[in-house]
């Protein structure tokens, strides 16, 4: 079976893609899952706030230094360049995992404003990512914020990541706007080449005892591939030259499936490998090879956008959510008074 497919202008031997997880701090594992399957790698998530609060304690502790005795030397202050920092790290894990991977390594940038943090993505693509993914994890709980402005902040990140780097850049989004193809459209004219579908704004539980919010992780399910299959769906075959990605719910080949025919070039995973281990990829891929022969499908491109919605015969179906065939559809439980 042919399983190639072409992402951010990237060759991939097949279209399944560890989305950025703890998983990728780790050379070993790393390794493992390209040995397992995974056509790339997307690296954890180097955030805006890490970069900037090291800056700062650096600057307030290495330069602006009052130490009180005139006499002594500026030896007597470490030098910064011995302290390795976030993105130190960072770096030189990107280098480690160029040399010892043969398959794309992916960087991943998570912020919300366009401040200097940005021009740090030119050293990211020095150190050898062959793409970058901007995660803009941002929720918009100002009143007086429009939808305009948010969408706004996001192309104002894009075009400063942009003018930085000439790597391929990925936008991850949240479900959360109004017009999303109108949106994905701006992003692909201000020099995006992919979206990933969707982000998971993890949601604070409240404790009923401290009275105080709790955070809580709680893994995707199958289930969650639909929102973003939807979309994907509706997306594929409108914008020139833009990967379509999909993330959140991948746990096995159904979901896989599911997700290529709507139109996604790759689909990411990261709670399936977080519970199962890499070996999950290789059941995923073993899936996906026994039901494209059970159909007769020799590769990856003979169905991927099957079932969008530029092939379906009645593409309001992804448009409009039908409630009344979904709640005339429902049968009771056996026994319920109705």
């Amino acid at each position: 079976m042919a399983l190639t497919t072409h992402y951010l202008g990237l060759t991939l031997k097949n279209p399944l893609v560890p989305s950025a997880s703890p998983l990728s701090r780790s050379i070993g594992m790393a390794r493992e899952l390209e040995d397992r399957g995974a056509a790339a790698i997307i690296l954890w998530s180097l955030f805006e706030e890490a970069i900037t609060a090291e800056s700062e304690t650096m600057v307030r502790f290495l330069h602006h230094q009052d130490i009180g005795f005139a006499e002594v030397g500026d030896g007597f202050l470490p030098d910064h360049h011995d302290f390795a920092n976030p993105l130190d790290q960072y770096l030189e894990h990107i280098h480690q995992l160029k040399q010892a991977l043969d398959i794309p390594v992916i960087a991943s940038l998570n912020g919300i404003t366009p401040g200097g943090w940005i021009t740090h993505a030119t050293e990211i693509q020095d150190a050898g990512a062959d793409a970058l993914e901007l995660n803009v994890y941002y929720v918009a709980g100002n009143l007086g914020q429009s939808g305009a402005a948010v969408e706004q902040r996001y192309l104002d990140l894009l075009r400063a990541l942009r003018a930085q780097v000439h790597i391929p850049i990925n936008m991850k989004l949240s479900p959360a706007f109004s017009s999303l193809p109108h949106f994905v459209g701006q992003l692909a004219e201000a020099g995006a080449n992919g979206v990933a579908l969707f982000n998971r704004f993890y949601q604070p539980d409240i404790d009923i005892d401290s009275l105080r919010l709790v955070p809580r992780l709680k893994p995707s399910t199958s289930a969650d591939i639909l929102l973003a299959m939807r979309w994907i769906a509706l997306l594929y075959g409108r914008i020139e030259h833009l990967s379509l990605g999909a993330t959140g719910g991948v746990h096995d080949s159904n979901d896989a499936i599911k997700l290529l025919l709507a139109g996604a070039d790759v689909v990411h995973l990261c709670s399936a490998l977080l519970e199962r281990g890499p070996g999950q990829l290789a059941s995923v891929l073993s899936g996906m090879e026994q039901w494209m022969e059970q159909h007769g499908f020799e590769s990856v491109a003979d169905f991927r956008g099957r079932v969008s919605a530029l092939a379906v015969p009645r593409p309001a179906e992804f448009e409009r959510a039908n409630y009344v065939e979904v709640i005339d559809s429902y049968s009771s439980s056996p026994g319920m008074r109705t």
